[in-house]
């Protein structure tokens, strides 16, 4: 299965200076969403590219206008989804996950400030580098505006998935072992 995780491809896209990524980067800088027309296209491209491979949506969709354009995208390309999965989390939790989460600059080893920190402080475990960076959008003030505007438009695309009999409810506060399986 391909994954396509909207962040990682915005990401890239600010990235390489693309024309998608320059719009995506001031928005993204801000803690706001990217607009879906822009988020679209980037999964129909993605789409398109993956053949007939199987797809996870990691961030997609994220608004009920984002689930109507992806039903069209799939209709368009004769696939449907299988599955919706709500991974609950307390918000406390997710802060503390997200704004302690760091990698290695050199080989993008990931960390985190309590859960996975390097075994020698400074020092990366897989490279060796003393080089360590965060997103700058890893901070508390922007996953608390984030986590605003889920509450605002995404949690409420759940019932259009509900009424599909789609969603699958996970406890994500469970051990990491757990909440995988």
């Amino acid at each position: 299965m391909v994954q396509l995780s909207t962040g990682d491809m915005l990401r890239a896209a600010v990235a390489q200076g693309t024309p998608v990524g320059l719009q995506a980067k001031a928005v993204m800088d801000r803690g706001e969403l990217v607009s879906d027309a822009i988020v679209s296209a980037l999964i129909g491209e993605r789409l398109d590219a993956a053949g007939d491979a199987g797809i996870i949506f990691d961030g997609f969709p994220r608004t009920r206008e984002q689930a109507e354009a992806l039903e069209l995208l799939l209709t368009e390309r004769g696939r449907s989804l299988d599955h919706v999965i709500e991974l609950g989390v307390d918000e406390n939790a997710l802060v503390e996950r997200i704004a302690g989460r760091f990698s290695c600059a050199k080989c993008g080893a990931g960390y985190h400030d309590r859960f996975k920190p390097p075994l020698r402080d400074g020092v990366c475990d897989r490279c060796g580098s003393a080089e360590f960076c965060r997103r700058p959008d890893d901070n508390e003030e922007t996953v608390r505006r984030r986590l605003a505007e889920y509450r605002a438009k995404t949690a409420p695309i759940l019932p259009f998935y509900d009424e599909r009999g789609l969603v699958r409810h996970v406890d994500g506060m469970g051990a990491v072992e757990t909440v995988a399986a």
